[in-house]
């Protein structure tokens, strides 16, 4: 993935309706590092990474960025959280529905509301199941198949990995 400069000032446009001064975005192949200037201008440092960071250096980072702000640690398979291997083996017919990127699962959208699924519940590709928190922003997961929830493998504000399967769907129709 190539990042362009309009991708970074769409990424900007989002963030000047935020309370925060800082981002830093890192992928296998780039770090971008954005902070608010006094004048509330936004400056921009990217990075062209030579050897990929694997998602373990990324926890490390993301613990880093505000270490007094940050989640209470929450037993995990590792150092880097749980990884996708770390799921029970799934039934037959079964759809993982992986994290996007490494953050806290949430099941609700806020702390007192009902869940936005449960097991049983039915969803269509584009429902909302959960959603990760990645460096106080919140990111939306869909379910990305038809189906009724069948497993939800994590607990509300559980740290999971890149890739960590979160819940299971049983498909209906011509999905299976």
């Amino acid at each position: 993935m190539e990042l362009t400069s309009e991708d970074v000032r769409d990424i900007l446009h989002l963030l000047d309706g935020l309370p925060y001064r800082e981002l830093t975005l890192e992928t296998a192949s780039f770090r971008l590092s954005l902070r608010r200037a006094a004048d509330g201008a936004w400056t921009q440092a990217t990075e062209v990474l030579t050897e990929p960071t694997g998602s373990a250096g990324l926890a490390e980072q993301a613990a880093r960025a505000e270490p007094a702000r940050a989640a209470p640690a929450l037993d995990t398979a590792g150092p880097g959280g749980p990884t996708p291997e770390a799921a029970p083996p799934a039934a037959a017919g079964l759809v993982d529905v992986r994290a996007p990127l490494l953050g806290t699962f949430y099941r609700a959208p806020r702390p007192g509301a009902a869940p936005f699924v449960t097991v049983g519940s039915e969803v269509v590709p584009d429902t909302v199941v959960c959603i990760i928190e990645t460096m106080k922003l919140m990111n939306s997961v869909t379910a990305g198949v038809a189906g009724t929830v069948a497993e939800i493998l994590l607990a509300n504000a559980q740290f999971a990995g890149q890739g960590t399967v979160l819940m299971r769907v049983a498909p209906t129709g011509e999905q299976r």
